[in-house]
């Protein structure tokens, strides 16, 4: 039989999704699966998305621009204004989700064999896209002790050779929740400059920002804008993550290009998603106020019952809606596979990310789990309960 690639071994299976089958085999069973492992929100998208795809009267559904509707990139540069991001249309290019805007941008800035300085925590595909573009991740692991905090310069001078291209943020971060400081950001740019690198910056969670810190965009460094390139999506803030539209923001001529020769080979993104995207950019204050304010109370329900279990520990985080907490278990991958196998609780159970899948330094966050606050307060208080029960019960329980 023939064998299958090298990239195909070496593909990392998804933390959020690798135990889904066990999921999916408890709720078979009758068991209700409270799910805190995926960031897919439970609020609703905004009627101004909804309606403008209850309205489409095409007859002809057609590719869209490989760059993405002129239109919806005008309105995005409007969008990003509001945040003091001055961009044109041109530096703009609309990707089949912010997954694609990663993927193209690694396959246009890295060649096989270049590596990548990513603190970790980090989102776990980004080791799926690096492994699809044939480079290294080169991990730097934060803490939890110190609230996952940008580890000093320091540390990053050390891991820079001759194969370094880039450093890889997410801010605020998943899956930590952990929002870099004006401080840590014009330190990264002093870093980048210095050595010739490109920044990548994952910004998707920027709406969600609860301690009242700015928020600082890489696109607002100044002296690195050729060295900036920002990834960006409509799926959390507007729960439109299945309309899979995203954005790849650069204003270096030179990666846009190469950018638009992999746009040119998959053709499009999707055109019903941009319908959508670009009639959900009219959502009202109230809509965005709204929803912030319940990721707010979801927050402090999640953090301060996690903090009240015994053995349990998370930092508060900063923004998006996850948490990285620490549990009282041998390893936590064996737990969240437990509590869907064997475990339940009047007929619940709980599903979590395993963190030790969004760290690449072996051995390290076996004992830590990625929550997500997606659901209602109600079904959060429940799931705490669960949880709780679960830790009492597991036979791998270390305090």
């Amino acid at each position: 039989m023939p064998s299958i690639s090298i990239r195909g071994a070496e593909m990392p299976a998804s933390p959020i999704r690798k135990l889904a089958p066990l999921a999916e085999e408890a709720k078979a069973r009758g068991i209700h699966v409270y799910h805190l492992n995926i960031g897919q929100p439970d609020l609703p998208t905004p009627q101004e998305g909804l309606d403008a795809l209850k309205n489409i009267n095409r007859t002809i559904l057609e590719y869209s621009p490989s760059a993405g509707y002129p239109s919806l990139r005008k309105k995005l540069t409007e969008y990003y204004k509001s945040f003091d991001i001055e961009l044109t249309a041109d530096d703009i290019i609309v990707t089949t989700g912010g997954s694609e805007a990663v993927l193209f941008t690694f396959l246009s800035c890295l060649n096989p064999g270049d590596e990548i300085i990513v603190p970790e925590t980090a989102y776990a595909n980004y080791m799926a896209f690096a492994v699809s573009a044939g480079a290294k991740i080169v991990p730097l692991t934060s803490t939890i002790e110190d609230g996952f905090a940008l580890p000093p310069m320091e540390e990053f001078e050390k891991l820079i050779n001759e194969r370094t291209k880039g450093v890889l943020i997410c801010n605020p971060n998943n899956p930590t929740g952990y929002l870099y400081s004006r401080k840590e950001m014009n330190q990264l740019r002093d870093l980048v400059k210095k050595h010739n690198l490109f920044l990548f910056s994952d910004e998707v969670y920027r709406e969600f920002i609860y301690t009242g810190s700015p928020y600082i965009s890489a696109c607002h460094l100044e002296g690195i804008e050729n060295n900036v390139v920002l990834i960006d999506s409509v799926s959390k803030r507007y729960s439109e993550c299945g309309i899979r539209i995203g954005a790849l923001i650069t204003k270096n001529e030179e990666v846009k290009g190469a950018v638009m020769k992999f746009c040119q080979a998959r053709l499009s993104p999707p055109l019903i998603g941009q319908v959508i995207a670009e009639a959900s950019l009219d959502a009202s204050e109230e809509y965005m106020q709204t929803n912030y304010d319940e990721y707010v109370e979801r927050r402090k329900c999640l953090i301060d019952g996690l903090n009240r279990i015994p053995g349990v520990y998370s930092p508060i985080p900063m923004g998006a809606f996850y948490t990285v907490a620490r549990l009282p278990v041998d390893n936590a991958d064996k737990f969240c596979a437990w509590c869907l196998k064997e475990f339940d609780y009047e007929g619940e159970t709980v599903f979590m990310a395993p963190a030790s899948g969004f760290y690449t330094t072996p051995g390290v966050g076996v004992d830590e789990v990625r929550i997500a606050y997606v659901l209602k307060k109600e079904d959060l208080h429940r799931a705490l309960i669960v949880l709780r029960e679960a830790l009492a019960q597991y036979p791998g329980r270390t305090r």
